[in-house]
């Protein structure tokens, strides 16, 4: 209470901690090789070149996407370990993940946000943290399905472009999978204890299964309407550089995001996902045009994304509580990757 008051009193010393944070956080992204200052120029830019009503309704649609995703983290995670689950925690590192994924390669701001709730969840896990995630995955799983489906069958030669391999080696697909079931079977041995106790713990973050009533409610529901939120995101960028908006370029941009974010190492799949889009829309649209859509959305959106998160991490645990919880999160976080890449390997 006294801390609260003190800084309340002292908007001067908030004015400094703003500006010296700005200037760690540059120098953070010069020491990571981040141009931030040629980046900001590029949002700019992205941004005075389309009209501002569609900046607005963009953010605005990436706002309920990733407060409706939260919810359903938040759902799963309160089914598991009751009262000491407090939603604006759970929204503020969900945000920071989003945000994090814009700017760090592989996806890394994931497991930033499994550790930051495991830490403030008193009687989580990393492992219980990685069951809840699995049981967020199933409603995106099911979506991201749909899409592919859909792609494949409006798509003519699809399948073809897509298992000519299979059909052209089918003995090494064979013995691609009898040696990954081998494999897989030597590995699952060796490890089996410490999968058995693993389990245990990851067992926590599942428990919402059991009651698919409530799932469906608490879980799949918000996950559905950030889901439609993400292609009202898709809609607005599309409609604001003038290239068609229908269920099936949507759902082709989709496809291409998706995967791109799936095979990428970049931050935020930059570039990836730029080759990706113009794909998509080849038939829509020209290339630069489709480079314009991908470049302006990315940029529009993650800006916006690292600015919510920014409010939320000071909102809920404060300038020196938030700072020191990403900063321990994203250590640990760069540990277990390196854990999991040697594990892979």
């Amino acid at each position: 209470m006294t801390s609260s008051r003190s800084e309340q009193a002292h908007p001067v010393r908030r004015t400094v901690l703003i500006v010296g944070v700005i200037l760690v956080c540059g120098a953070f992204a010069d020491l990571v090789g981040w141009n931030i200052r040629d980046w900001f120029q590029d949002v700019w830019d992205t941004v005075t070149s389309i009209s501002i009503e569609y900046v607005i309704a963009g953010v605005l649609a990436k706002t309920v996407q990733t407060t409706a995703t939260a919810v359903g983290w938040y759902g799963i995670l309160r089914y598991a370990y009751g009262n000491e689950v407090v939603f604006r925690q759970v929204l503020a590192a969900y945000a920071a993940c989003v945000a994090l994924n814009g700017i760090l390669p592989a996806n890394l701001g994931s497991i930033v946000m499994m550790i930051m709730l495991a830490t403030v969840i008193a009687s989580a896990t990393f492992a219980g943290m990685v069951g809840a995630f699995l049981v967020q995955k199933i409603f995106f799983t099911v979506a991201a399905t749909f899409v592919y489906l859909y792609l494949f069958l409006s798509v003519s030669g699809s399948f073809d472009i897509s298992f000519s391999w299979i059909k052209e080696n089918p003995w090494a697909c064979v013995a691609l999978v009898v040696g990954l079931v081998v494999v897989g079977f030597i590995v699952g041995r060796m490890i089996w204890p410490k999968l058995v106790d693993w389990w245990e713990q990851a067992k926590a973050g599942g428990e919402i299964l059991a009651q698919p009533r409530i799932y469906l409610m608490r879980v799949f529901f918000p996950s559905f309407v950030g889901w439609l939120a993400s292609l009202c995101v898709i809609g607005i960028f599309l409609a604001a550089y003038a290239i068609p908006v229908t269920f099936h370029t949507i759902m082709t941009v989709l496809g291409g995001n998706s995967i791109a974010n799936t095979v990428s190492v970049t931050p935020g799949g930059a570039g990836v996902q730029q080759a990706f889009n113009v794909a998509s829309l080849k038939d829509v649209t020209d290339s630069q045009t489709a480079t314009a859509y991908s470049l302006g959305q990315q940029l529009i959106t993650t800006a916006w994304s690292l600015l919510f998160a920014s409010v939320l991490m000071i909102w809920v645990f404060g300038w020196g509580g938030g700072k020191a919880l990403i900063q321990r999160s994203y250590s640990e976080a760069k540990v277990k990757a390196g854990e999991r890449k040697a594990a892979h390997a």
